[in-house]
C-alpha cells in the first residue's frame, strides 16, 4: 500500500465566475429558418450544381444572438413574429430548446415565416443569403401594453436588430421610460433605424455601417462622428470580421490631456498587437484623452483594438451568424460587468467557435466549454 507521501492529486480547475445576477435580456427582431447548402464553389449563372451538405435550423439575427446569449448562461427573452407553419413552428421549438422565452412571439394563423436560403462557398468561405420576409410583418397593434410591460420587466438590457422599425420603437420608448439600457445592431441602414439608435446606450456595427452613416472618411473618424451625434451611447463596436475589431469608448469626464488625431492613434494601437499571438487579444489607449477627426469634432474617450483568433483554414466552416454570436456575447459582457480589454477578446472567441461549424448556431458554444474559460476568469 502506497504512503500518504505518495498520492498524487490531480489540479482541479477552480469554478467558473457566478452568472450575472441580473441576467434578464430582452431581443427584439428577426426570427427564422435558414436552409443552409455548402457548394465546392458557387455556381456561375445558368449553372447546375450539387450541394455537398444541406442544415435546416433556425435564423435570424435577433434569433441568433438570443441563443448565443441563453447559451453563456443570460435568460433571454424573444419579441418577434411568425406564422404558424412548419418554418414558424421549428424556429419556436429551437428557441425553447435553448432556454429563449418565446411566450412574447406573435404567432400569426396566415402568412408565412420568414426564411433564408444560404449558400456557402467551401472555396473561398464566403456565403451568399437570399432572405424572404415574414408575412405580414409585426406591427405596434401585434403587442398589447400589459405583454411589452411583462416582457421588459427585471431586463438588464434590450437588444434591437432594426426589424419592424415601428414596433420596435414602441418597445425601445417602454424600455426608455423604463430606464432599461438599449443596445442596437448596426447592421446597414434600415427605416427607422435612426429613431432606435437615438434611445442607444450601446451600438455594435457591422464593417460598413459606420461610414455608410456618417459620410465620414474613416472608420475611426466615423466612429467619433457617431458618438457626437449620438449623447446618449457609452460605446460603439465596429465588427471588421478576421480583423477583429474598433471600439470606442465615451468618458463622462473632460481630459486634461491635448488633442489626439483619432486615425494616428488607431495606427499606433495596431503597431503594438502582436502579429504571432491566435487568440483573440485587445490593445487600448492608455486612458481616457480627447480623440478628434479633423472638422468632424472632438470626443472624450478611450479607443481599443480588439484581434479575432486566428482560424486554421481547415477548421473554419461557415461564418453564418458570427455577427450574431459576437452581439451575444456583448450581452452577456455587459451584464457581467465585464472591463472593455476582456468583453472584446471573449466575444471574439465566441464568434469564433461558432465559424467551426455550419449554420450560426450549431457551433455556438455553452458557458461551460474550455475554450471560453480563460476569458471568463
Amino acid at each position: 500500500m502506497a504512503s500518504s507521501s505518495s498520492v498524487v492529486y490531480a489540479d482541479v480547475p477552480s469554478p467558473l465566475p457566478p452568472l450575472p445576477e441580473k441576467r434578464i435580456v430582452v431581443g427584439f427582431g428577426g426570427v427564422g429558418v435558414d436552409y443552409l447548402a455548402t457548394v465546392v464553389t458557387f455556381p456561375k449563372p445558368d449553372d447546375k450544381i450539387r450541394s455537398t451538405s444541406l442544415k435546416v435550423q433556425g435564423g435570424g439575427n435577433a434569433g441568433n444572438a438570443l441563443t448565443s446569449a441563453a447559451r453563456l448562461g443570460l435568460t433571454p427573452r424573444a419579441i418577434s413574429k411568425l406564422a404558424n407553419d412548419a418554418p414558424g413552428r421549428i424556429v419556436l421549438e429551437e428557441l425553447e430548446a435553448d432556454g429563449v422565452d418565446t411566450s412574447y412571439i406573435v404567432v400569426s394563423e396566415e402568412g408565412n415565416s420568414s426564411f433564408t436560403y444560404v449558400i456557402v462557398d467551401n472555396e473561398t468561405k464566403t456565403r451568399t443569403c437570399i432572405f424572404t420576409p415574414g408575412h405580414p410583418p409585426m406591427t405596434p397593434g401585434d403587442l398589447s401594453q400589459s405583454s411589452l410591460i411583462s416582457a421588459l420587466d427585471g431586463a438588464r438590457l434590450v437588444y434591437f436588430d432594426g426589424r419592424f422599425p415601428d414596433t420596435a420603437l414602441v418597445v425601445a420608448k417602454e424600455a426608455t421610460c423604463m430606464q432599461i439600457p438599449i443596445l442596437i445592431d448596426a447592421e446597414r441602414k434600415r427605416e427607422g433605424l435612426d429613431d432606435l439608435l437615438n434611445l442607444a446606450d450601446y451600438v455594435v456595427c457591422s464593417a460598413k455601417f459606420p461610414q455608410a452613416w456618417t459620410t465620414a472618411p474613416s472608420i475611426p473618424s466615423a466612429l467619433v462622428s457617431m458618438m457626437l451625434r449620438l449623447s446618449h451611447i457609452k460605446f460603439v463596436i465596429v465588427t471588421l470580421g478576421e480583423d477583429g475589431c474598433i471600439m470606442l469608448e465615451r468618458s463622462m469626464n473632460e481630459p486634461e490631456s491635448k488633442e489626439i488625431d483619432v486615425d494616428s492613434l488607431l495606427e499606433s494601437l495596431k503597431l503594438k498587437i502582436d502579429g504571432n499571438e491566435l487568440i483573440p487579444t485587445c490593445i487600448s489607449s492608455k486612458s481616457m484623452m480627447r480623440l478628434g477627426a479633423g472638422l468632424i469634432g472632438t470626443v472624450s474617450g478611450r479607443l481599443l483594438v480588439g484581434t479575432a483568433e486566428k482560424i486554421p483554414p481547415s477548421e473554419l466552416i461557415d461564418t453564418t451568424g458570427a455577427g450574431d454570436a459576437f452581439i451575444g456575447a456583448i450581452l452577456y459582457a455587459i451584464c457581467a460587468g465585464m472591463a472593455p480589454e476582456k468583453m472584446l477578446p471573449f466575444a471574439a472567441q465566441v464568434a469564433a467557435a461558432g465559424c467551426r461549424s455550419l449554420g450560426a448556431r450549431t457551433g455556438l458554444p455553452r458557458r461551460t466549454d474550455p475554450r471560453l474559460d480563460p476569458f471568463l476568469r
